[in-house]
């Protein structure tokens, strides 16, 4: 994973790098008990390059890599809650930013793909001729069951 990171002031690059490698695999913001139950260096993710973002006197790439033990076999869901789900939120950075991701052949293989093709969905939802969207109605709590509804109905 490439991730372009704007370390807080007094951060330097290889820090941030390296906690963005543990945030986004084993690492967490305190020590917790469970932590000797494993091994975690068979998980962790490692930081194995950081570039300076030409141009961006602040910015860097941060080249983290991940074994595949870390990720159950074919859950797309799984691997990206793994690599981004904690991140954006984490102190030692000012910003972040996922630029690039590349997945091991070993690990796409895993993947079985969708039970059926797109043409299913359009005949289920009797939708053609147009781009088929997934969103969340926000705000996700708060609304009535006739507000929701309009909100729903309006996407469709």
């Amino acid at each position: 994973a490439a991730f372009r990171v704007t370390p807080q002031p007094g951060v330097p690059a290889e820090e941030a790098g390296a906690a963005v490698a543990a945030e986004s695999s084993t690492g967490t913001w305190t020590t917790v008990w469970t932590d000797g139950l494993t091994s975690l260096d068979r998980y962790k993710g490692r930081c194995y390059d950081i570039e300076p973002v030409p141009g961006e006197e602040t910015q860097f790439i941060a080249y983290v890599a991940y074994p595949l033990d870390l990720f159950e076999e074919g859950s797309v869901t799984n691997m990206f809650t793994s690599i981004v789900g904690n991140v954006f939120g984490f102190k030692a950075l000012r910003a972040i930013r996922l630029e690039d991701l590349r997945i091991p052949p070993a690990y796409s293989k895993t993947f079985q793909g969708p039970p059926h093709g797109i043409q299913v969905e359009r005949d289920k939802l009797n939708k053609y001729g147009r781009p088929l969207l997934g969103c969340t109605i926000k705000p996700k709590l708060g609304l009535s069951a006739k507000n929701y509804g309009r909100a729903v109905y309006e996407v469709l």
